[in-house]
């Protein structure tokens, strides 16, 4: 049976995660392996899957408090609860330049990456989450010295509308494999011809040429990241279930990849009462 992590430990773990983290965010591509390898010389002949599951605890903590993680590192919530999350803090406290680099992230805006086979960009859903964590009408919710950056990002405008023109080309990638060119010409951005209260982004089409409505969620950060939508989008996706398609676009700052929840977003999202954060 695998042994504890000690303090020390996690403390180095934590301490090389942040290393990457920052890396990522100022836009440079990280090594994974490499970091790995450095760490494990560290550690108490820890394995490679032993040192990635305890990147992905510490995704897992950042994620909890709405905070940027690794794209690379799925967030796993297994983990020390009466080490782990006071480690974090604790270079959180002792790092006060991060906070300032998180809200530099969240409001920065990538450029489209190059990808050269939009239909090889598409993904199956991650499996729900057992527990709630909420999406949310406000934006940007201010605590004491704490922002929401989830919440902050996906206020991006900018960021959204890049997403969304990269769906589009993936509709319109979609519709002309199929043989439907007459379809992928006539896909429209309504987030833009009609604006917010059409409760959906892209208008899109199936083969038979019937409506397909689109709502597009877009992060630089893992698939797993909580997502916001609105009342009205929430209410839009129960009325218009059959034809509605939520395409969640992922790690938009190297590797856009993209999944996709289809009908009621309740049906697959795990929501609070209060926000409208969700979790999937």
């Amino acid at each position: 049976m695998a042994k504890n992590w000690t303090e020390r430990e996690v403390e180095a773990a934590v301490e090389d995660y942040f290393q990457m983290l920052r890396s990522e965010m100022a836009g440079l591509q990280v090594n994974k392996t490499k970091h790995r390898k450095a760490l494990r010389e560290v550690l108490d002949d820890r394995s490679d899957g032993s040192v990635e599951f305890k990147h992905q605890n510490i995704s897992a903590v950042l994620m909890e408090r709405k905070l940027p993680f690794i794209a690379g590192y799925k967030p796993a919530l297994n983990y020390q609860r009466l080490v782990l999350p006071d480690v974090v803090q604790a270079y959180l406290d002792g790092n006060p330049d991060i906070w300032d680099l998180f809200e530099a992230d969240s409001r920065a805006v990538p450029q489209i990456p190059s990808v050269n086979d939009l239909l090889s960009r598409i993904e199956a859903a991650p499996q729900r989450t057992v527990q709630p964590i909420s999406i949310a009408e406000e934006r940007a919710t201010y605590t004491p010295n704490r922002i929401d950056y989830l919440s902050l990002e996906a206020s991006n405008a900018q960021l959204g509308e890049l997403g969304e023109q990269f769906v589009i080309n993936l509709e319109k990638a979609r519709l002309t494999a199929l043989g439907k060119q007459a379809l992928a010409d006539r896909v429209e951005q309504v987030s833009s011809t009609v604006g917010p209260s059409a409760g959906f982004d892209i208008l899109s089409f199936e083969l038979d040429g019937s409506d397909r409505y689109i709502e597009t969620k877009t992060t630089k950060y893992a698939k797993q990241t909580p997502f916001y939508v609105t009342p009205n989008e929430l209410r839009f996706s129960e009325k218009n279930a059959e034809r509605y398609h939520l395409y969640r676009v992922f790690a938009f700052r190297f590797d856009p990849r993209v999944f996709e929840l289809s009908g009621y977003l309740r049906d697959h999202c795990a929501l609070t009462p209060s926000q409208y954060l969700a979790s999937v």
